[in-house]
């Protein structure tokens, strides 16, 4: 399926970002600013939107003192069809040479094709390139910046069950997906997770899986036994222990907790019954905004030891508890509502 284009001049790149000499940078370098969008759909959050919202504003205000914030639906004036903008935002790349940045518009089609029309979400980037006069690649390749990890000297980390997932790519293989991540990220490697916990609709984003905490060490979740995501979870585990990054060296693993499962009662669509079903509460899904690193809490006994784990790893950023309670009904948290823009 083609992308959609808006209709105005945008400045389109032929070549791909590698060939260029772009890379995508790791989360923890320089941000000059972090992009949010309103949560307005109430679809998304039943039951919880005004108390969803509050949790935004929360959020909106603790990246602010840290990183200027850019706001679609309220500073800025670009339509949005839900506030995932991880997921159907730009992905900026800076080239090695002089820092100038570009962007990748990347087909989104609402997470393999899952809830209907999303056409304002999907031509996002190519309005935030008009408006930053950045020029960009637009993709007929489906992917979402929830579903890739970097850790900006070379090594993207992302998951089979999301990537090979039928509703995305579906005519490509591994090798395939690998050229165009590759080409895109200024990326020569890839690390490959099996898939995804219980509850995530995205089909096993990493960013509630694993994260680049720096460029040799990665954070994942590991859940006890009984836990519903205890056998995914040891199976992603294990194939981390046996990961390599882009010069063949071995990754440190540092341990994240997991919640206790956490459920909501959804209501019936319609090509869903409804009813009470889990959702993805993840310490993983944490934002860097420069010198502070901002973590999800869920008013869970688990988020003091998560905290713990933060402030050992990042003795010297500051750690800011987010409360992520209601948020999370929407199946996504801190990094899926946000995108960062490097310097």
């Amino acid at each position: 399926m083609k992308h959609p284009r808006i209709r105005h001049p945008l400045n389109e790149l032929t070549q791909s970002a590698a060939e260029l000499g772009y890379r995508m940078p790791a989360e923890w370098e320089p941000l000059s600013s972090i992009w949010l969008a309103r949560p307005h759909n109430p679809t998304t959050w039943p039951g919880c939107l005004a108390e969803a919202q509050q949790q935004h504003a929360d959020f909106t205000a603790a990246v602010r003192r840290f990183v200027p914030v850019r706001m679609l639906g309220e500073s800025i004036a670009i339509v949005t069809d839900d506030a995932w903008i991880r997921d159907y935002g730009p992905i900026f790349v800076k080239r090695k040479s002089d820092g100038a940045l570009a962007l990748h518009d990347f087909h989104f089609n609402n997470w393999g094709g899952k809830y209907g029309d999303c056409a304002n979400d999907d031509v996002v980037p190519q309005k935030v390139a008009l408006m930053l006069s950045l020029p960009l690649w637009i993709h007929d390749f489906v992917l979402e910046g929830g579903s890739i990890e970097v850790n900006g000297v070379g090594t993207v980390m992302t998951s089979e069950s999301c990537l090979f997932h039928p509703g995305r790519n579906a005519s490509l293989g591994r090798a395939d997906i690998e050229r165009e991540l590759h080409a895109a990220l200024g990326t020569t490697h890839a690390i490959w997770l099996p898939a995804g916990i219980e509850g995530d609709d995205t089909d096993g984003h990493i960013d509630d899986l694993a994260r680049f905490v720096n460029a040799d060490t990665i954070a994942a979740v590991r859940a006890p036994q009984g836990h519903p995501d205890h056998d995914v979870l040891e199976r992603n585990w294990e194939a981390l222990t046996q990961a390599r990054d882009q010069n063949g060296q071995k990754l440190q693993l540092v341990e994240l907790p997991v919640p206790p499962p956490m459920y909501w009662d959804f209501p019936a669509e319609d090509d869903w019954p409804g009813g009470v079903r889990q959702i993805p509460a993840s310490y993983a899904n944490f934002l860097f905004a420069n010198r502070a690193v901002l973590v999800p809490t869920f008013d869970q006994p688990t988020d003091s030891q998560a905290l713990k784990i933060f402030e050992q790893l990042f003795p010297d950023r500051v750690i800011v508890p987010v409360a992520a309670k209601y948020l999370v009904v929407g199946l996504g948290s801190l990094h899926c509502l946000s995108q960062q823009q490097p310097f």
